[in-house]
């Protein structure tokens, strides 16, 4: 289920949060489209600003762009020209329909004790040895941010047992990096990148 206070948030914010975070595509979505064939399908969940979509689709991707927040879906549709679904991560029900799933900054908000169905769903969702990566803000469990975002803040080991307890995937991989976000905060980033 999605967060009322988290969507309120983007609601509110969605035209500024999407100037704050429209600028280039970050080197881990260059790599995720480099391990990709040329034609490949490409669910992003969380799509936001519309900036990964659109570096996807230059290069000639097929994309299917999703957000849970409407007015995040409606700005990235005027950045893609093209329409975004509305979409929450319970609310995925596809079934081998794609070659990867993009999911940066998205699954974060997933409720803790929901991230081990979504993670089942996105497995499902997967064509057999499709990729798929997401990014988390590490801690040390669930809260609130400053801006009253909800955040499922894993730790490192919580965060593989959620992914293993879902699914059994082929290679699990898991990079820590230092960044901040829409809130210019220094944050340690936890990339998880697995194979079906």
């Amino acid at each position: 289920m999605a967060d009322d206070a988290t969507l309120a948030f983007y609601a509110a914010n969605a035209a500024d949060y999407v100037r704050q975070t429209a600028g280039k595509p970050d080197e881990r979505l260059l790599a995720f489209l480099d391990a990709l064939t040329p034609t490949a399908s490409v669910l992003e969940l969380g799509s936001g600003s519309g900036r990964d979509a659109a570096e996807m689709l230059a290069r000639g991707f097929d994309v299917d762009a999703t957000d849970a927040s409407p007015e995040l879906a409606a700005e990235a549709e005027r950045r893609l020209g093209r329409a975004v679904r509305i979409l929450r991560f319970d609310q995925l029900d596809a079934q081998a329909a794609y070659d990867a799933v993009w999911a940066s900054a998205s699954l974060l908000h997933a409720p803790a004790t929901e991230l081990v169905d979504d993670l089942r769903r996105i497995h499902i969702a997967l064509r057999p040895g499709g990729l798929f990566t997401a990014s988390f803000k590490a801690g040390s469990g669930e809260g609130r941010d400053a801006l009253g975002r909800y955040y499922n803040y894993p730790e490192p080991d919580w965060l593989l047992a959620q992914y293993r307890t879902a699914a059994d995937w082929g290679t699990i991989e898991l990079e820590t990096t230092m960044g901040s976000g829409y809130d210019q905060q220094p944050t340690s980033w936890l990339w998880v990148t697995v194979r079906k």
